[in-house]
């Protein structure tokens, strides 16, 4: 059955392929950036992701890929860079990814208040919402994002619903399976009206997107670590540019080192403490022979160590999906499961595989830099040769699904060194576009069996489909719900006329007191 299933996937994925180069590259060439329709023709994910969005009918995946790709050239998405921004947008802080919500999903912060409706500024602003997603899909391949509207202290001058159209646009059309959901945190009641055309947007259905909360409700979608104060979060963290905004991946508590319990550790400094003490009290011939039989110790000790080691390898469970990277295979492809303290299996494997014909070089890094041990962290990979990484809780620590794990792989020289001083120095020197990164979210199960696998990976799909029929909407309804704009923008032109009579008023009231009485 699922054999069946992927070779009609495949199929499927060739016959847009093949007619989208026969029926629109042809007439449409200089409509689309090259880039983009290589890439079709070699990534199978950006395809799928296409299909799956319009149910895997063809036709409509055909006319999905035409106006999203004439959009992502008209936008030149494949060429924007921090300098294609201009400086100010970058500073301001008004929108950037950063933090988690409690399913894992990355937080994409969208700060109302400091947009102003502004002719002159909305296709730079445009640009800032493609160019942090773009950057957000090229780094994690079609996870999911939550959008997190902070309408806090706005007013009616930052209601601007062709820039809110743009960006419900960008995940109806041009970034598919990328939102998880959409928290409009503290809406004022002036932009109820405004908002009810988002809802007939997206339609009856897709309204489940959208989640409005308050400071008490906002901690059902982000937990208070990834919240900042005024959303009655703990989150120390506060926008600055430059750099720009990143979670940054650290290296991991115990680089290359064995993975031993605390007390196990412990009782080793313990041992190394008595023997340098007893070491200064004998003769320097003595401290010959000695260190000599430790050496022998040490390596008999490492010895037993890797044969047990070997032994905890061979009875973990080899992952069962895995990404296809220029320089490396790696599995899992996207999710690393931990076991719940119940099972006891709390470790889990990365299983690093070399497609190249040069030695890499790789490194493991994490969010959660105190959380975690991980064999080995920093090492090399052989040509057509395989990395067992394990990777396991420290102490009593438990697994987070805002957690994540970071691999850097980058080909070396052959005439290059692989310890750790030339590791080092490799890192040191190579360059930014010569290093393949990918990323790994974290996930615990109760077992660590492929029929929890296969459950989980059947509840995404269907929760995928659910939110294609969702989206669907927004397209149908988008022509007939612009009469319903209209109205509502006189309604709001009409408030802000009328605000501004009443001040006018009041002024004059003020000024007629003011000469009666002097």
């Amino acid at each position: 059955m699922a054999e069946c299933h992927t070779q009609n996937k495949a199929k499927l994925v060739s016959e847009t392929r093949r007619r989208f180069e026969a029926d629109y590259v042809t007439d449409k060439s200089d409509k689309y950036d090259p880039r983009d329709v290589e890439r079709l023709q070699q990534d199978d994910n950006w395809v799928e992701s296409y299909l799956l969005w319009r149910h895997n009918n063809v036709d409509e995946t055909l006319k999905m890929l035409d106006e999203s790709f004439q959009w992502r050239k008209e936008m030149s998405v494949n060429d924007l860079t921090e300098s294609s921004i201009p400086r100010w947008l970058l500073e301001i802080g008004g929108i950037y990814l950063h933090g988690y919500d409690k399913e894992g999903n990355k937080l994409f912060w969208i700060r109302v208040k400091y947009h102003i409706k502004d002719h002159k500024t909305t296709l730079d602003k445009k640009k800032l919402i493609a160019f942090w997603l773009e950057r957000y899909a090229k780094r994690e391949n079609g996870k999911p994002v939550t959008v997190m509207f902070d309408l806090s202290e706005t007013g009616i001058n930052s209601i601007d619903m062709d820039f809110v159209r743009f960006i419900i646009n960008c995940f109806k059309v041009y970034y598919p399976k990328y939102l998880s959901k959409m928290v409009i945190f503290d809406m004022p009641w002036i932009m109820n009206a405004a908002f009810k055309i988002v809802k007939s947007w997206l339609g009856p259905e897709a309204v489940s997107l959208l989640k409005f909360a308050s400071k008490n409700e906002v901690q059902d979608y982000v937990s208070v670590e990834y919240l900042p104060p005024h959303m009655g979060g703990t989150d120390p963290f506060k926008y600055s540019y430059p750099p720009l905004v990143d979670d940054d991946f650290q290296t991991p508590l115990c680089e290359n080192g064995p993975i031993a319990s605390e007390d196990e550790a412990s009782s080793k400094e313990d041992l190394e403490s008595d023997g340098k003490e007893t070491l200064e009290t004998i003769s320097s011939e003595e401290q010959t022979a000695l260190l000599k039989k430790i050496n022998i110790t040490e390596h008999t000790s490492k010895a037993e160590e890797n044969e047990k080691v070997d032994s905890k390898m061979k009875a973990f469970k080899k992952p069962l999906s895995v990404f296809k990277g220029p320089l490396l295979h790696i599995s899992p492809a996207e999710e690393l499961y931990f076991g719940s303290t119940e099972s006891g299996e709390k470790k889990t494997l990365i299983v690093l595989t070399n497609v190249t014909k040069n030695i890499v070089a790789f490194k493991v890094r994490t969010t959660a830099p105190e959380k975690y041990r991980v064999k080995p962290s920093n090492s090399s990979c052989d040509p057509g040769a395989s990395v067992d990484i394990v990777v396991s809780p420290h102490g009593g620590l438990t697994v987070s699904a805002q957690d994540r794990f970071l691999i850097m792989a980058a080909e070396m020289e052959q005439s290059s060194g692989t310890g750790p001083a030339e590791l080092t120095q490799f890192w040191k020197e190579v360059p930014r576009n010569k290093v393949m990164e990918h990323r790994l979210r974290c996930h615990i199960v109760e077992s660590s069996k492929p029929t929890t696998l296969t459950l989980k990976d059947n509840a995404f799909n269907m929760s995928d489909k659910t939110s294609e029929d969702l989206y669907l909407q927004l397209n149908r309804l988008l022509e007939s719900n612009r009469k319903l704009e209209d109205q509502v923008q006189r309604c709001i032109w009409f408030q802000q006329l009328l605000l501004s009579l009443t001040m006018l008023l009041l002024a004059f009231v003020m000024s007629f007191f003011y000469l009666l009485y002097t």
